[in-house]
């Protein structure tokens, strides 16, 4: 790495504390634009993981997929190319060295609008690629990232400038050795495509059965073609998507209101108490009545 890459990181973490003063999330004038900062290393949090783009500045993390494990941290960046559910967890931070990264959403149609200026991309792959992955960060990507940051201190250029700097790093992203990964979601008619039309629908009607052949319908696939594309892509069966959907939404709720357990199961689609319960624990490691316990102690 050149002195110039260390001195743009550096950069971009002053300005990533002076826009977060407390741990947490934070929104920014730029509306797609969120800065993050973690002074302790985290509990395991599930969520679902919209369509976004993160680079670590300072400390590490782990994100989990499915039984994937993605670990990255500064120098690197990982892409979620539709929504999934995960589980991340802060593995490295202090107090004097806070987790910092930067996170930007986005839309197929942006990546579409940079395909569309893009000569050397413009025909569907027959391969399927994962909708999520970490890769090395390069120079050209961290410029065009800090000179999206810095616009917070100039917010009178964030119209006019905020969506070119966004559309130049969903540019460098392309062309980076993952870039298919991200392209084939935009691209209608592949199949990567198909099955997020797909986790779409799963996503809506979460707490409702469905039978594989009406999902397969929605992607205009074979079931057997279905099931493999949908594995490469989300690397889990569309019943253990849903059960993560499930079983996140019940966590939240649990959380956020003093509902019978059973009522929240119910709403989430689960017929028996008994085997809400049991998924719940295999999935965050304790019951579900003894974890609210823990959490909100």
């Amino acid at each position: 790495m050149s002195e110039r890459f260390f001195q743009q990181q550096h950069e971009l973490a002053k300005l990533i504390e002076r826009y977060s003063e407390k741990d947490g999330v934070h929104t920014t004038l730029i509306p797609s634009l969120y800065l993050i900062r973690e002074s302790i290393i985290t509990e395991p949090i599930s969520r679902v993981n919209e369509p976004s783009f993160c680079i670590i500045v300072q400390g590490e993390k782990d994100v989990l997929l499915g039984q994937n494990h993605f670990r990255y941290g500064p120098g690197n960046y990982i892409v979620a190319s539709i929504d999934l559910p995960v589980t991340g967890q802060v593995m490295k931070a202090s107090a004097d060295a806070p987790y910092l990264a930067l996170k930007i959403e986005f839309t197929p149609s942006q990546i579409l609008d940079v395909l569309r200026e893009t000569e050397t991309r413009n025909e569907l792959k027959k391969n399927t690629k994962r909708a999520m992955f970490v890769s090395k960060v390069e120079p050209s990507l961290l410029d065009a990232v800090v000179r999206l940051a810095c616009l917070l201190d100039n917010p009178k250029h964030i119209p006019v400038l905020a969506p070119l700097f966004t559309k130049e790093i969903l540019y460098w992203i392309l062309q980076g050795p993952n870039g298919e990964a991200l392209e084939q979601i935009a691209l209608e008619g592949s199949n990567a495509a198909r099955i997020r039309n797909v986790i779409e629908h799963i996503m809506n009607h979460y707490n409702e059965p469905f039978k594989i052949e009406e999902l397969a319908d929605i992607a205009n696939m074979s079931v057997a073609s279905f099931h493999r594309h949908f594995k490469e892509v989300t690397t889990m069966s569309p019943v253990q998507f849903q059960k993560q959907l499930r079983l996140q939404e019940a966590r939240r709720l649990l959380l956020a209101e003093s509902t019978d357990i059973a009522n929240i199961a119910f709403s989430v689609g689960y017929e028996s108490q008994s085997q809400f319960s049991r998924e719940y624990s295999r999935m965050f490691g304790f019951p579900p009545r003894e974890e609210i316990k823990r959490l909100r102690a």
